[in-house]
This record gives structure tokens, C-alpha cells and sequence, in this order.
């Protein structure tokens, strides 16, 4: 894809639940099959070892993971959707500076999709990796997605 085709959500759309602003991640990057997520470490994202701890990573890569498979290019329409399984490696520890962790959707169908990624520090050491399912949610299986006030998405 070219970078005319890459959507960079603006300020106000970084963080795109309370979840992600409760942790500070922040999308940087969102295009259909691939999202970015990022977070800057801070002293409550440590466990007592003083590394970052692996329910913060396994969150990063949730995010990122099943972000790719809900891209929508419909300005004020959405796509929402849950996680089936996701299963986390972690490689190294990280203890400071921003991580950065990219999810890609790998195959699947319009209902459920398999993506994968891993989490980076800034020197581009790997951190964790990551590979799940995730099922999109009624309305969510078109690319163009749906109104985000939509009333029967709140069946599921």
C-alpha cells in the first residue's frame, strides 16, 4: 500500500477506548491488515523485577492484533469486534523508553480472523510476539463498517 492509503488517526482518535487510554497506548498507524500501536513506559507499566510487565504486552498485542482486522475508511462509521484466542511469546524484557508492537492480519474469512505481530523496543530489540483469532461483530463484516451510534450493535 502507498501512504496515501494509510490512515493515521488524529489526536483525538489515538486512544480509542478508556482501556487504551487507562495504559497510554496510542494507535499511530492503522491501515486495513496492519495496525501499530505504541506506549511509552512509565514506573506503573513495571512488575517488582522492573520490567514491563507482561499483562501491559499481552494487552499491546491484543490491540494491535485485532485493530488490523477492523479498519474502516467511512468517516464516522466503525467496525468492532472480539478476541477468540491470543497466545503471547515473551522474548525479552523492556524497562523504559516506547514500545512499539504491529499486528497483521494473516487469513481468515469476513466473520473470523487470524492476525499476528510482535512488540519492539525503540533500539528495535524484540519484546514479545503474538498471534490470535478474533471474531468481528454483527455489522462489522463489510469494510465500510457501520453509524457508530448504530442501536442493534448493542445485541452482542
Amino acid at each position: 500500500m502507498n501512504s496515501s492509503q494509510i490512515h493515521t488517526p488524529d489526536t483525538s482518535q489515538q486512544a480509542l477506548m478508556g482501556y487504551h487510554e487507562l495504559l497510554g497506548m496510542q494507535v499511530v498507524e492503522w491501515q486495513q491488515d496492519r495496525a501499530v500501536v505504541e506506549l511509552t513506559i512509565e514506573p506503573k507499566h513495571l512488575n517488582r523485577s522492573g520490567n514491563v510487565h507482561g499483562g501491559v504486552l499481552a494487552s499491546m498485542l491484543d490491540s494491535a492484533l485485532s485493530l488490523a482486522g477492523l479498519h474502516c475508511d467511512v468517516p464516522g462509521n466503525i467496525r468492532r469486534g472480539m478476541t477468540l484466542s491470543l497466545t503471547t511469546t515473551f522474548v525479552g524484557p523492556a524497562r523504559q523508553g516506547v514500545l512499539r508492537a504491529t499486528g497483521s492480519v494473516r487469513g481468515g474469512g469476513q466473520k473470523t480472523y487470524m492476525s499476528s505481530g510482535e512488540i519492539v523496543d525503540e533500539q528495535g530489540n524484540l519484546v514479545a510476539m503474538g498471534e490470535g483469532s478474533f471474531r468481528r461483530r454483527s455489522g462489522s463484516e463489510s469494510p465500510e463498517g457501520f453509524a457508530e451510534n448504530n442501536p442493534e450493535d448493542s445485541s452482542e
